[in-house]
């Protein structure tokens, strides 16, 4: 378990906030140049977001030296500081959002002046007269001169930086295209004599859909960013900071929410967000908690009650203390967690990646090979090609090598993982579910296996005593309860926790105890001072006691029994090596759990039960709730092994582990996918990679629901994709033209290439429509 916490805490995350990324060759690029600094383990970086999560080894990196590197590759690169709703970094991101908004005015603008131009200078070819200045060539050679240098030059500069850098992107592609049309058309008017055919049209076309294209594409994004952008929004932005000793007569100083610190108090009043998770220390009132838990009724809070970042105050002004703030609340780590579920990405988008990475190089050797075949061979085989087409063999030659330069788009392969993942990990996020990322998604598709954990998950992990028996004359039940609290006052266990609360309900004192040492799943020891005596006490499970060779008489397991019977958890108290009491507790079943397994299983999915309760108490909750297979008196590591087993005996078939305690960490981490209730212990949320922050077991129906829909739409937008490509090229290398006399001009292949984009992002929208 030491490990485990261990290696977590020896990671450290990086956030980068890039531009400059067109598509998933530019992805790739930045990957890659992330991945060669010693000390990065892994580098996520997506396209939608253009955001960049690095894991790496604390103090390996320089994170400022990285960005300028990136920054220096022609991806400008800043590191993100703090907290994002500080209120200089939320105005550098409304002031970026704001020139982007801007920029796509503009490329709009030039899109619809470049279109329109091209269009009048082509209108007498349908017998409508424009005038000499709009049919003069040399108006469109000016027309194509000022597009590329103006609206086009950001194109052909970021298109150069890649070739020069050897990672070509599509801005590599459309600006080849349209500099060998432009620079072919001016051959042809400086040299009249070799008969070639002037085509100024096409770059500026070409460079006009390309903008149309990105414009459109650029609104489709911001759609899939919507949700997020609108969880972003909960986040509160201001606390009234109050003083502790003159809280009644402070009105409070208005600060932004990240500069409260843990135990200062904040005033709330009735209609604001809290803006700290925090206890209640004055006053009470009703509480809207619906962001968090989905529940519509509000709920009555007062002094030592908890409450949670974002959620509302309905009724009365309150006092809080704080306890988490800024990322450290439940709000802000749900949204952390989202921005980084949306980095990760799924297996099937690294082959993606992969392609995407050779996809600018290859298109380019398909473009060459197709213009010398045309250009030696392929008019020379059909000759009569040149006449109907009424254009030289050089001028056909070099628009069949554009149109495969600008058709093929690598931009529809890198879009079609990310804005899926994008799109359905938000979608999670509003329903109660955190996806830690497009791996999880794709897993759940292999799912066979769900094993869950009794306590905490399939009950509400909450157990109260019904139940003190004493088998000695000096122990009374008080006592027996004194001492057991006392014991568990070093164990975090819900069981600990059930004791330690009845006993500060009864205002029992905590007895000085030395020596006191625990073991996860099994029970706690110490020595205790009775009657000026001092005493081992051992308070546990029967294994525990066996470790200890304290034996459990037949007269006590008589009275014990009917207790387990009843699925109720027994803990016995000894001192030294004789039994003197026992314990039992109730832990409540969770609404809806037996409805979610029936529902687990009409899926085809095996589910399961474990627990470090004995086995009678673990058989008694999984006949409650409808599950076979049970298993009970299983340490940690014992679970680990459960976990194992299962795995060995269907190597292919994904187990999944349901669990919300520190001493499931171990079985969760050794599972292919962990799910984690939100209330769990911190190294179980780390482990997991779904989590139910509402704690609602029927949630865990809608998380596979979406995992699957989601993985559905990344299929289906990879399909598209390869299709598009696989179906686009062999026609802008011309195999339609011998049969059909069909092929495509520049400027219409690049309007196909900014479909295929448009449509990749249109569907994985389509994903929040899908019930």
């Amino acid at each position: 378990m030491i490990s485990l916490e261990s290696k977590l805490n020896s990671i450290d995350t990086l956030i980068l906030d890039i531009q400059g990324m067109k598509c998933a060759a530019c992805v790739k690029a930045v990957e890659k140049q992330i991945t060669r600094h010693q000390g990065v383990i892994c580098a996520n970086v997506n396209l939608i977001t253009a955001v960049a999560s690095i894991e790496y080894e604390k103090g390996s990196i320089q994170p400022q030296s990285l960005a300028e590197k990136l920054t220096a590759l022609g991806f400008p690169s800043q590191v993100r500081q703090g907290e994002r709703i500080e209120e200089e970094q939320k105005n550098k991101i409304e002031e970026k959002r704001k020139q982007e908004q801007q920029k796509r005015i503009y490329e709009l603008i030039s899109a619809g002046l470049l279109l329109l131009f091209s269009i009048i200078g082509h209108l007498h070819h349908f017998g409508i007269h424009t005038g000499t200045f709009f049919s003069n060539i040399w108006f469109h050679w000016a027309l194509a001169t000022l597009a590329l240098l103006i609206p086009g030059r950001e194109i052909l500069l970021n298109g150069w930086q890649g070739l020069w850098h050897g990672k070509p992107n599509m801005n590599s592609l459309v600006g080849i295209g349209a500099t060998t049309a432009y620079l072919t058309s001016c051959i042809a008017l400086i040299f009249p004599e070799l008969g070639w055919e002037c085509f100024f049209d096409e770059p500026v076309m070409l460079l006009g859909f390309i903008f149309l294209g990105r414009v459109l594409e650029s609104n489709a994004r911001y759609k899939a960013m919507d949700s997020l952008e609108t969880l972003l929004g909960l986040k509160p932005q201001f606390a009234r900071l109050v003083g502790k000793n003159n809280y009644e007569e402070d009105q409070g100083v208005k600060i932004p929410a990240v500069g409260v610190k843990v135990n200062e108090w904040v005033r709330v009043l009735s209609g604001e967000q809290f803006p700290v998770d925090g206890v209640i220390v004055k006053g009470k009132t009703i509480i809207d908690e619906s962001l968090l838990t989905g529940e519509s009724f509000p709920v009555s809070k007062g002094e030592g009650d908890k409450v949670s970042a974002g959620t509302i105050n309905q009724e009365n002004m309150v006092i809080v203390e704080a306890v988490n703030t800024g990322s450290k609340t439940v709000l802000g780590q749900i949204i952390a967690t989202v921005e980084e579920a949306q980095t990760r990405k799924a297996p099937i988008q690294k082959i993606a990646d992969v392609v995407s990475g050779y996809f600018a190089y290859g298109i380019m050797a398909i473009a060459s090979l197709t213009f010398c075949f045309w250009y030696f061979w392929g008019t020379e085989i059909w000759a009569n090609l040149l006449t109907e087409l009424d254009t030289s063999k050089a001028i056909l030659s070099v628009k069949l090598a554009i149109d495969v330069l600008v058709i093929a788009c690598p931009c529809a392969l890198g879009l079609a993982t990310p804005t899926a993942i994008l799109v359905g990990t938000t979608i999670g996020a509003e329903k109660g579910l955190l996806i830690k990322g497009g791996d999880i998604l794709e897993q759940v598709k292999n799912l066979k296996t769900i094993v869950f954990d009794k306590t905490g998950t399939i009950t509400e992990g909450i157990p109260s005593i019904t139940t003190i028996l004493s088998f000695h004359p000096e122990f009374n039940h008080q006592s027996i309860l004194q001492i057991a609290s006392s014991l568990e006052m070093v164990s975090n266990h819900p069981l600990a926790q059930g004791i330690i609360k009845q006993a500060q309900n009864q205002s029992l004192t905590t007895l000085k105890t030395h020596e006191l040492s625990a073991v996860s799943g099994k029970g706690v020891k110490g020595i205790i001072e009775i009657n000026e005596q001092l005493s081992w006490f051992y308070l546990g499970n029967p294994s525990w006691l066996e470790d200890h060779q304290i034996s459990i008489t037949t007269e006590i397991l008589e009275q014990v029994n009917p207790l387990e019977a009843q699925g109720k958890t027994v803990v016995y108290l000894a001192q030294n090596s004789h039994i003197v009491g026992v314990i039992a507790l109730g832990d409540k079943i969770r609404p809806f759990a037996r409805e979610t397994v029936k529902n687990l299983q009409n899926m085809g999915l095996e589910v399961m039960i474990m627990s470090g309760d004995r086995p009678d108490v673990v058989k008694y909750i999984a006949e409650k709730v409808g599950i076979e297979q049970y298993y009970g008196d299983l340490t940690p590591q014992g679970k680990c092994d459960l976990i194992q087993q299962i795995q060995q005996k269907n190597p292919h078939q994904l187990v999944a582990m349901v669990g919300d305690g520190i001493n499931d960490a171990p079985a969760m981490s050794t599972a292919q996918i962990a799910i984690a209730m939100a209330q769990g212990a911190e190294v179980a949320l780390k482990s997991a990679g779904i989590v139910l922050t509402r704690g609602k077991l029927p949630d865990l129906i809608t998380a596979i629901n979406l995992s699957k829909m989601t993985l559905k739409k990344i299929k289906q937008n990879l399909f598209w994709a390869l299709s598009y490509n696989l179906v686009a090229l062999p026609i802008a290398v011309g195999c339609l033209l011998p049969s059909q006399h069909f092929w495509l001009n520049p400027s219409t292949a690049g309007a196909f290439m900014a479909f295929s984009s448009i449509f990749v992002v249109t569907n994985s929208l389509l994903l929040k429509y899908t019930r």
